[in-house]
């Protein structure tokens, strides 16, 4: 039986790439500093350049290495796993009802929201860009194949400018991806997001709402307040809902939380 490929949030590609990099570091290290190639001042200014890269490299190689095995699916923390089923869980929509999933990555919270609700129809957007290329179209679909579930959709989109009507959808979804788009009004993407939301609708937006990222998210959830939104809530997920602070301290991730509530 074929089983789903969700891929890793840290990009296989990219740490493999860090490490190559850091080895040829190392070896020019070798090259200029311990051999006779060079000599006086120009062996010392590139022993050190190159000893300091080695060494950057090698900190960055293991942190992303470590993050890549606790976002694995496969391995034992699952963090992934652990944070797509839980916003998917607070998704319960009537039978007929449509969701959208924006920046859907491989499908994983587009295929999870939809198992829960089987009787509804979820779209997943993304401009599946070069930075992480292992994600497609394809692969969305070949894991919604694989996890048995028939009630999505896949296409490509722009999370700043939604190609949808308003009040288009019952629900919608996303998780760390507004922080990823450059921009200096991030709370302008979340309101684009939520255009697309039909009123009575239910919202749970997942992303590092850090004040350097978002500005004050406090007064935003104010804000969508005095809009006519209801049981509008910033839930801090670092402590212990989907990690723990230390864990989202080192893996730069902290002011995690879920933005959730109905239009």
């Amino acid at each position: 039986m074929m089983k789903p490929d969700y891929k890793n949030w840290m990009p296989k590609g990219m740490v493999l790439t860090t490490v190559l990099v850091t080895v040829v570091c190392l070896v020019l290290f070798m090259i200029f500093g311990l051999s006779g190639i060079t000599a006086g001042v120009q062996k010392t200014v590139l022993s050190v350049i190159f000893l300091i890269l080695t060494v950057l490299g090698a900190c960055v190689s293991i942190w992303m290495t470590l993050m890549y095995r606790a976002f694995s699916y496969n391995g034992r923390r699952q963090m992934s796993k652990q944070i797509i089923e839980g916003i998917a869980d607070c998704v319960i929509l009537p039978d007929g009802a449509k969701g959208l999933d924006v920046g859907c990555g491989s499908g994983a919270l587009t295929i999870a929201c939809a198992k829960r609700n089987p009787g509804t129809d979820f779209v997943g957007i993304d401009r599946w860009g070069r930075e992480y290329a292992s994600f497609n179209k394809p692969l969305c679909e070949m894991n919604a194949k694989s996890e048995g579930v028939s009630n999505v959709s896949f296409q490509k989109g722009d999370a700043t400018h939604l190609d949808f009507p308003d009040e288009s959808f019952d629900a919608v979804v996303s998780n760390y991806v507004y922080h990823n788009i450059p921009t200096d009004d991030r709370q302008a993407v979340l309101l684009e997001t939520l255009r697309v939301l039909k009123k009575g609708g239910t919202f749970a937006l997942h992303d590092i709402f850090s004040k350097s990222k978002y500005g004050d998210m406090q007064a935003f959830v104010q804000k969508l307040k005095t809009m006519g939104y209801d049981e509008v809530q910033l839930i801090d997920t670092t402590n212990g809902r989907f990690m723990m602070k230390r864990e989202a301290a080192w893996m730069a991730l902290s002011g995690s939380a879920l933005l959730t509530g109905r239009k």
